[in-house]
This record gives structure tokens, sequence and C-alpha cells, in this order.
């Protein structure tokens, strides 16, 4: 996708267009009051207070057709200087363009751009004349609250893009409708993965039973990938009280993101954010050699974060979350080679969902913030050192980020490209000094005396919620056989003739652990072809009289219109070798 900011010429496109849109909402609403519209990566938008009356997706239109007429006036866009008084004159009946003219100080040059009978206070610059605008398109609108704060009124935003040809346009909403068509969101209602619904809150989705299947078959191969390399899982309580949080430093970092806390008796609780303060009491529950050393406590743990009301999106980002947590604790000699087996682990989980990391960043923490980070320098440039080092050796390509390490030490985020264009970190690995030495935990070394171990944070397929949103966007829902919450649709072509046979081969699939669903409804064949479709379920098989006769299976793959027969036997050694080998159908 283009980023509209980027591009300097499609910037100030972009930007002369946003007043166009505005010119055109004084001609239509002239009671309307704007306030600002600048350019952003996606295009433009303005955000306009229209005095108590909602505008619609129909009301667009309309909009983009007085748009169009005044791209068509052809006047001239002209830029003024004013001093403040004028500005304040100019726009007194304005009390949005009035607040932006008194917080400018006295010796900052203001202007204003006139296209015809419209003109508004802007910085630019702008395009010559209006009908240099002529290929633009308004996507959406939505509510938006007066400078982002929650106190204040809600405006209307409108969105919009503008290309400087007819062919650009049309391409950028073919791919605004691919995304549209992407978006976990969508395929999530379409396909019964999860719901939610305002009177259990924002946040907090519902999985559905497709989506529980899904949500169990992610936890339980992560669950045995860490049984695998001799990691010990534990529950741990989604409660906490604050005091805990006060060792940990979470506290005086963490608690705006924090639930409210819980008078109970003399305690004062609050709802987990994060899993390492529980787990570093279970390492310091019992006394440890350092023969023991690595120990690798996992969970797949329920956080709780108080996420904006605007940053909710779906599964992506949620207040409630399951996150594939792990904690290593390692002698320092043992940081580097954990250390490896972590990136060896993403990149093995990586390789079975056919994910491609878009990048790996070390990320820092900025030296000269002292009051976001603990301030200790040898314990920061000795961490850094060392994940710089592995990633090195390992001929992993990385950058740098400054000021985006935890507070209490590095670490590696793996960033991935949705989609629809999000960057997000799916996996991240934390180097940890500071956690053991707040809650002294220790391990016999070899002379007998009592030694301070590392933390390792990890996690790998990132909270349960996020990964599947990124299945589902990258898949379009087309999820890998072993995935798919429903792996077989059985078929009968007429349930009178055949649902008998129907009904064997799907307890012979069940009995096999396949996950199968009989369709023997009273529907015409390709009505429940269609849905079958519709809901994407890798295999179909359809029965009729020759394969009831010869005990025989015929089968369409989810997108193919071709069928294949097979016995029953060599069927299923088919899909259980697709499984088995974590096949990817692009």
């Amino acid at each position: 996708m283009v980023n509209f900011k980027e591009d300097s010429n499609l910037n100030i496109l972009n930007h002369s267009c946003a007043h166009l849109l505005a010119q055109a909402i004084k001609h239509l609403y002239p009671n309307a009051k704007l306030w600002i519209g600048p350019t952003i990566e996606e295009g433009f938008y303005y955000d306009i207070d229209f005095d108590g009356k909602t505008i619609t997706e129909a009301d667009l239109e309309i909009i983009e057709k007085e748009m169009k007429k005044c791209s068509k006036s052809a006047k001239n866009i002209i830029r003024h200087e004013l001093d403040k008084e004028e500005a304040l004159e100019m726009f007194k009946d304005n009390p949005y363009k009035i607040d932006l003219i008194n917080n400018m100080s006295n010796d900052e040059i203001i202007s204003c751009y006139t296209q015809g009978d419209f003109t508004d206070l802007c910085c630019g610059p702008h395009v010559e004349n209006t009908r240099i605008i002529k290929y633009f398109k308004l996507i959406k609108v939505c509510g938006a609250y007066y400078k982002g704060n929650a106190n204040n009124k809600v405006l209307q935003r409108i969105y919009g893009v503008c290309f400087p040809t007819k062919e650009e346009l049309e391409l950028h909403l073919q791919e605004l409708e691919d995304i549209k068509e992407r978006d976990h969101r969508k395929i999530g209602k379409d396909l019964d993965i999860f719901t939610s619904i305002d009177i259990i809150g924002s946040g907090f989705p519902l999985w559905l039973p497709n989506g529980a299947t899904i949500k169990r078959i992610l936890e339980r191969y992560i669950q045995d990938k860490e049984l695998s390399m001799g990691y010990e899982h534990v529950y741990t309580p989604v409660l906490a009280t604050t005091e805990l949080y006060k060792i940990s430093g979470h506290w005086d970092h963490y608690k705006e993101n924090m639930f409210p806390t819980m008078k109970m008796d003399n305690e004062e609780l609050v709802l987990r954010p994060m899993n390492c303060p529980h787990h570093m009491m279970i390492y310091k529950n019992s006394i440890h050699s350092y023969r023991d050393l690595p120990i690798r406590i996992a969970e797949l743990a329920y956080d709780f974060r108080y996420e904006s009301s605007g940053s909710v999106c779906g599964l992506e980002r949620v207040r409630c979350m399951c996150m594939n947590d792990a904690h290593l604790f390692v002698r320092p000699d043992q940081i580097k080679e954990e250390f490896k087996k972590v990136v060896n682990l993403i990149l093995e989980v990586y390789k079975d969902f056919g994910i491609k990391a878009d990048s790996f960043r070390l990320s820092l923490r900025d030296p000269k913030d002292k009051k976001k980070y603990f301030d200790d320098d040898e314990m920061w440039n000795k961490a850094e050192g060392m994940l710089r080092e592995v990633l090195l050796e390992l001929g992993i390509d990385f950058h740098e980020d400054i000021g985006e390490a935890a507070f209490y030490g590095p670490k590696l985020d793996v960033q991935i490209k949705t989609a629809l264009g999000h960057n997000i970190t799916l996996s991240t690995c934390q180097l940890d000094f500071l956690l053991p030495e707040r809650f002294d935990l220790t391990y016999v070394d070899d002379t007998g005396k009592k030694s301070r171990p590392v933390v390792l944070h990890r996690a790998i397929t990132s909270t349960s919620e996020r990964f599947v949103a990124y299945l589902l966007e990258e898949t379009r829902g087309n999820l890998p056989t072993w995935i798919a919450p429903i792996q077989v649709s059985v078929m009968p072509v007429n349930s009178e003739y055949q649902g008998e046979y129907a009904k064997e081969v799907y307890e012979f699939l069940v009995k096999n652990d396949i996950r199968a669903k009989l369709d023997a409804r009273n529907e015409k064949l390709g009505y429940r072809l269609r849905e079958t479709q519709t809901k994407k379920i890798p295999y179909t098989l359809i029965l009729g009289d020759k394969e009831k006769e010869n005990k025989t299976i015929s089968y369409r793959l989810f997108g193919n219109k071709e069928t294949t027969t097979l016995s029953q036997t060599e069927f299923m050694k088919l899909i259980k070798d697709e499984i088995k080998n974590k096949v990817i159908r692009k």
C-alpha cells in the first residue's frame, strides 16, 4: 500500500483534497464548523462539527458530488499571510480555529488558503488550482474526540484518498477492497470464529466453537514444542496483590496500563498484566543448584491490559489475552546458548506456519532517559552486548531501535507486517538481570556460594488472539488442514439413498481423529457445496451411488471444482500425511 505521507506530491495533493472536502461541506452544511484536515499514511481526513447532524455513508456520495463541482470550478488556490488579530477576526465564528490561533506564538507566521468562496486556516502547501484535484474517493466516516480527549465533544471524521490519475485511484480502491476481505474481523464473523458483544465489554471477544478449536490446536502445538525442549508448564492465578508488582517494578512503570485495583479484606488486588512476577515466585519457592539450571517455566496465561477503546481491534488488540509465555532461569554462562535456542524455536515455528518475519529488531534502552529504565549502565551494556553478539553469530539480519527496550532489559522483537499492513510484534525474547535482583532469586553455584540467575522472558506465538488474527488475514481464512476447525465436510448426494454410507464415512473419519462434519440436510447438493466454499472447509466429500457401491470417497479441495476418487484407506493416508507435514497450500 502507498504511504501518502512519504510521497511529497501525494501528500500535497491529498491535503489539497481535504480542503476541497471542507469547501463542499460548507456549501452543503453552512452551520458546520471545521477543525483540522491533515494528510495521514492512508490518505487524508477532516474533523468536523456538524452541529448535531450525523453523517452517514449515503451522505458521502452527496458530498463527493459537491466536491466534483468545486474541482470543476477551476479556482486558483491562493495563499495569504495574516497577523494574529486578522486571523482571529477572520475565523471568529469558529471556536475550533480560534483555539488553534490562540495556541500559536505571537511571532508565528499565520497563513490561510483561498479557493473561490472558501478560505481555510492552513500552513500548506497546496496544489495551484482545484481542477488538479480530480480523482478522489471518500472512504468512511466515524467519530473522533476533539483533540483526542475523551472528555471533549465527539466530532465527525471523514476519511478520503486522492490520486493524480483515475487508474491509480482504481488500483488503490481495489487494494482497499482486498484489505476489507482480509480483515480478520470479517473473516472471524463469516467463519464463526469469534464475536464481540457490547454488553460484555470492549476488548473482550468470545471464542465460538470453531475459534476455540483453532485456539486449542495452536496451544497444544506450542506446548508440545516446549515439552520437547525441557520446559515445565505451570498455572498461576490472574490476580495478585499490588505489592507483587511494586517489588517487580511494574507498578511504577506500567500501572497506567493495568485495570483498577480491588480492595478485599486487608489486601489490594489487581488483574495481572503479565506473568513474570508469578513465575519469579515459583522459582523462589525452591532451593536450586547450578546443576538444575536452566529451569524453563512456561504457561498459557491469561493477562489483562487496559488498552484504550480506540486501539482495541478484534483479536489483534484486546484487553484480555492468552499469552504463550515462558521464563528461563539460567546461569550467566548459559545466556547465549539459551537465547540461541529461543531464536531457533521462533524460526522453527515460523516455518511450520509459513510466516515470513519482516524484521528482527534489537530493542535497546535510551541512555538519555534514566526515568523510563532501570538505572544500571553496566547491566545494560552487558545485556545489550550479549544479545547483539548472539544475533551476529546466528547470521540474522537485524536492526537496532533505541528506546524500545523493556524497563528491565533489552529484547529481541520479531516484527511482522500483516496482510492489512499493520506492523506487529509477534515474538519476543527479553534479557533480564533486574527482576532476579528485585526478587532476590539465587542458586547455589559450584563453590557452594549463592549466585544470582539471569532470566530470559520469551513469547513465541505471542497471544492466541493476535496469532489467530494474523493467520486469518494471511490465509484469508483458508487455513491449512491441520489448523482448520472443520477439516472435512461429508455430503451424501441424496441423504435418502446415501445417508447411511455418509454416516459410516463420517464415523470412520472421527474415529481417526479427523475433524469432520456430516451435512445430510435436505438441501440441493449445489447449495451445500457453495456453503462449504463459504466456510472454507479444506475437503468436501461427495458420496453418490458409485461411492456407496464401491466403498470409495470422492473429494474436492477448497477452491477447486475437480473431483478425485480414492478408497477410504487411501484418503485417510492422504489427509493424515497432510496434517502430519503441516502442508500449506498457496
